[in-house]
């Protein structure tokens, strides 16, 4: 096995049991192909085991910080992780079943919904065990059918082609998934990343516990209306559900009419452009949108986005009335969404009190030595 040589200055991060080796982080580099498991040492102190992509700023991934067999060690850590979940069977039958790093799987995420997987394997060096992989999960799960919903411009970074498509059984066209007595329709072939918003389902719960009789609701970046569904079954009165995907909105539809919600409305606009012109009032409104910041570079952008978003629902929303906004980049933290939220009360004159502080799911699990893994914020507050 080949060898990789670190600078000293990679020794205490090492230690913290990050995951993640940088291209100068790196002393000694020898030519080596994409996917290769290589050792990790400074000077010649063995330090960890992982895979590596010479052409990505993220060089190496670690696996493990002892020397063992790697085929063995996915196969058994997709089982614990698959294990760690299942007293979510009780409320839900879609959970994620591996979460990247978290899991200590670098490069992998998978999802469980209701007899079928839907897999992103996303980098070169966890490409290499992608027939370990499926076998894992047909023998630990006995899936109906696994599909792939690989990102394709993260593999393309690591110098992968992606083809998604079904990997093992069938998949049908539509799945229905239960959580909390609620149903979902979930369109694998087609829907975003690996299908659903599994993250915020506890979220859902939460937000629609402050539901009285009579509210009215705005759900913006509704995808596939989750939020505004929970609020339906607890009791508001009306919901409008406002996204600018024609995929998305035919989910709400159809999830409305699963769940006996009648009186909602449906609004195919880019949510800026709805705020923008927004007359009615609103009880609850979620701000749930997709991620502003992918990067570092992206953030300031982001903020004044969230500022944007926060300072017109407030002018919209009624006194007692509460809005939960959220987050799903790493790159903003709830400070972030603090700050924000106390200046854009500045400008609209409110006093704002934070009922809720929420965050992902346990089932996307966020460990303390990366703290990327923690990504999904969320932040509920009424206004006095």
């Amino acid at each position: 096995m080949k060898k990789i040589i670190l600078k000293k200055s990679a020794l205490p991060k090492i230690k913290q049991k990050n995951l993640w080796i940088y291209k100068n982080e790196i002393k000694k580099l020898p030519d080596i192909k994409a996917g290769e498991i290589v050792d990790i040492y400074i000077g010649n102190e063995y330090l960890a085991t992982g895979y590596i992509n010479p052409d990505s700023k993220i060089t190496v991934r670690i696996l493990s910080f002892e020397k063992t067999d790697i085929n063995s060690l996915i196969k058994r850590r997709i089982k614990e992780a698959i294990n760690q979940r299942k007293h979510l069977k009780t409320i839900t039958n879609a959970y994620r079943i591996i979460h990247s790093e978290a899991d200590l799987l670098p490069g992998l995420i998978a999802d469980f919904y209701n007899g079928y997987i839907a897999i992103q394997i996303n980098t070169a060096g966890m490409e290499n065990f992608r027939h370990l992989i499926l076998d894992t999960f047909i023998e630990t799960l006995s899936p109906e059918g696994i599909i792939d919903k690989s990102d394709e411009k993260v593999r393309k970074k690591e110098g992968l082609t992606t083809e998604n498509k079904v990997l093992y059984g069938s998949i049908p066209d539509k799945i229905l998934i239960t959580e909390n007595n609620i149903n979902f329709s979930v369109y694998l072939k087609e829907g975003q990343k690996t299908g659903f918003y599994l993250d915020q389902r506890k979220n859902r719960k939460l937000v629609s516990e402050y539901v009285q009789t009579g509210f009215k609701v705005l759900d913006l970046f509704s995808n596939a209306g989750g939020f505004g569904i929970y609020c339906g079954k607890k009791g508001a009165d009306f919901i409008k559900f406002v996204d600018v995907s024609d995929l998305a909105l035919n989910q709400v539809q159809e999830n409305c009419r699963l769940n006996g919600i009648n009186n909602f409305q449906i609004i195919k606009e880019d949510a800026f452009d709805f705020l923008k012109n927004e007359t009615d009032s609103y009880d609850l409104i979620i701000v749930d949108p997709p991620s502003f910041a992918k990067s570092r570079h992206e953030r300031q952008g982001a903020l004044r986005g969230f500022k944007y978003l926060i300072v017109n629902s407030l002018k919209i929303l009624n006194p007692k009335g509460y809005l939960a906004v959220f987050s799903c980049s790493h790159h903003i933290s709830m400070q972030d969404l603090i700050d924000l939220t106390t200046s854009s009360a500045a400008i609209t004159g409110d006093i704002l009190e934070i009922k809720e502080f929420m965050y992902q799911d346990k089932d996307h699990p966020a460990v303390i030595n990366m703290p990327n893994t923690l990504y999904l914020k969320g932040l509920l507050v009424q206004k006095r």
